[in-house]
This record gives structure tokens, C-alpha cells and sequence, in this order.
């Protein structure tokens, strides 16, 4: 039978690791993702969002706890899982969902659509639709900070579906090379577009490919935001030193399909379920009840916010304006009378 000292050891609340503020900060920031990327997959079966949408419900501890490691100035851009990073840096819900419906008021003028979130006010380079072009382009932004000496860096995502492109070995060697201020995250979510990490190759401990290029890599648990805060604070220590890139791994998983048009037959149901009681949403609400951060009642008015803010940013993409189909022609050359656009 367990004594009166063993079960007060059982029962005591995680210790915190970080100021209290950060994890209301966390758990803010992790649900607006969710609801936001929740009701996207609703109005996406609307029709009201079109064309490729890839959800990034289950992954949100991957910005948030980036976010909060890095810097005003840093420089982020990923692949087209791309709402839930502008979203933790602070961009307009409304500006977001604007985009989504191809309003004019979108961050990109509803060019861009799902796939090409930009905002450049946080630091925001882009979501892009090229399975690996942001690697080349995430080592090229670090190397325009390590030149302009701004104390910067870039943090640059991809899947684990990109890690076969040739253009990440390629990026990874000149990036330790020149020592660029950069941070590779490799968010595994395990199966790519739907095939598993272990069918595409041998090597399915993902990180240990960046030691072949001498760069400091480790695993992380992408489920888990606070372990994500301390790896990216490690790393950007480390860029800031100018000691070079670091690789991570964030071993995380999305709860939806690749994209809305994904039936998802290459798991279970069982798999996907599993991963759920590791949510990291949840995993902070226990933490911040346990610690009485905050009150179950502190929580759910919380919520709610939230869910008037995508109420709010929903109804903003609908009343706002279609583009003028001219505008096909503006933003693609700097020059503004460049003789070959026709009228």
C-alpha cells in the first residue's frame, strides 16, 4: 500500500519550467489554430474555400513553441501547411481566412489562396506550394541576415515527404558551410502525402541525416510545446553565436488527411486516436489546471474568444470583395510597364 508521502509525490502538479504567462500564451495561441483550421475544413465542404487546403490541426505545438523561442525580426517559411505559423505570429485571422476565400482583402489579394500565406509585418516569408523550394530559399533569407549583420535568423520548415529532395542535401551543405544563421525543421508527421516515412526509405530516424553534414541535429517531441520552445532556443543560441544551422526534427502528426481531398487509407483509425490522448493543446490545459494558472471557467471564456475571433474573421471573408481580374497581372514584375504583359 502506497503511504501518505507517495501519493502527495503522485498527485503533484508538473513543475513548471516557465513563467505562467507563457502558458496561457500557449494554450491561446494552439486553440486559435484549432479553431480557426477546424472551421476552414468546415467552410472548405462548403465550397466556400476552393481549390487545395492542407490542415494543420495536431501540429500547432510546431509555431507556437517556435514562436515563443524566436524573435521580432526572425524570419519564418514553410511548405503549404502554412495557416497555423501566421497565425501564432499575430496575422489578421481575418486577413487569413480572406485568403482562403480569395477576397481581396487576403494577405496575398486572394491570389494565393491556401497554399501562399505571406506577411511580411511578422517576419512571415511564405507558405509555398513546391515540395522542397523553400529549403534553398529558407538558407538564402539567413544568408541576407548573416550578410546585413541584423542579429537574425530563419527558421525554415518542411515535411518529411521534402527530405528525399536533392535540394535539401544540397542547402544543408552549403548552409554548415558558410555557417548560416538558419534552423531546418523537419516536421515528420510520418506519412508525407500518404505514404509512411519507413516504405520511402532506410533511414527513418530523420534528424541523424543532418550529422552527415557535420550539423548539430536531434528528434523532438512535436507533440509537445514546451519541448519544442527549449530545441528552437537551443538552436537560435546557437545561429546568433554564428556557429551555423541546427536540424530538427519536430515528430509530431496531423489528426486530418494530407489535404481535404485525402480519404486517409494508409492508417487506422485506432493510430490517429492514439496520437489524440497526446494532444498538445491539452497536454498545456492539464499543466496550466494543475499549477492553478488558471480556472477551468478561465479556459472556456478563453475559448470562446477564440471562437468569436474565427466567427468574426469568417464573416470578414465573406463580406469582403473579389479581386479585379486585372490584378492577375499585378505583383509579378518589379518593372511596372514590362513590355511583355498584354492588356
Amino acid at each position: 500500500m502506497a503511504t501518505v508521502t507517495e501519493k502527495k509525490k503522485a498527485s503533484a502538479p508538473k513543475k513548471l519550467q516557465h513563467p505562467k504567462e507563457q502558458y496561457m500564451f500557449w494554450f491561446e495561441n494552439m486553440l486559435l489554430q484549432r479553431r480557426f483550421e477546424e472551421k476552414s475544413g468546415q467552410l472548405y465542404g462548403q465550397q466556400k474555400i476552393r481549390g487545395f487546403c492542407h490542415l494543420y490541426i495536431g501540429q500547432e505545438a510546431c509555431s507556437s513553441g517556435a514562436v515563443s523561442a524566436l524573435k521580432k525580426g526572425d524570419k519564418y517559411i514553410t511548405a503549404y501547411r502554412d495557416h497555423g505559423i501566421p497565425l501564432a505570429l499575430g496575422t489578421s485571422p481575418n486577413a487569413i481566412m480572406a485568403e482562403l476565400f480569395g477576397k481581396k482583402t487576403g494577405t496575398t489579394k486572394g491570389k494565393g489562396g491556401s497554399m501562399h500565406i505571406f506577411d511580411k509585418e511578422v517576419g512571415f516569408i511564405g507558405g509555398h506550394g513546391i515540395v522542397g523550394g523553400q529549403i534553398p530559399l529558407g538558407a538564402g533569407i539567413a544568408f541576407a541576415e548573416k550578410y546585413n549583420k541584423t542579429d537574425n535568423l530563419c527558421i525554415c520548415y518542411f515535411g518529411d515527404g521534402a527530405i528525399r529532395q536533392g535540394s535539401f542535401h544540397e542547402t544543408l551543405n552549403m548552409a554548415m558551410s558558410w555557417k548560416l544563421p538558419v534552423i531546418f525543421v523537419v516536421e515528420n508527421n510520418g506519412y508525407a502525402m500518404g505514404t509512411s516515412v519507413a516504405r520511402t526509405s532506410n533511414v527513418t530516424e530523420l534528424y541523424t541525416l543532418g550529422e552527415a553534414y557535420d550539423i548539430p541535429s536531434e528528434p523532438v517531441d512535436g507533440m509537445s510545446v514546451e519541448a519544442i520552445h527549449e530545441a528552437v532556443s537551443r538552436a537560435a543560441d546557437r545561429a546568433r553565436k554564428g556557429e551555423g544551422p541546427t536540424f530538427l526534427e519536430f515528430r509530431t502528426y496531423r489528426y486530418r488527411g494530407h489535404s481535404m481531398s485525402d480519404p486517409q487509407k494508409y492508417r487506422s483509425k485506432e493510430e490517429v486516436e492514439e496520437y489524440k490522448h497526446r494532444d498538445p493543446i491539452e497536454q498545456i490545459r492539464a499543466v496550466i489546471l494543475e499549477n492553478k494558472i488558471a480556472t477551468e471557467e478561465d479556459l472556456d471564456n478563453i475559448d470562446k474568444k477564440v471562437k468569436e475571433i474565427v466567427a468574426e474573421s469568417v464573416q470578414f471573408a465573406e463580406e469582403s470583395e473579389w479581386p479585379d481580374p486585372k490584378e492577375a497581372y499585378t505583383d509579378v514584375y518589379v518593372e511596372s510597364d514590362y513590355p511583355f504583359v498584354m492588356d
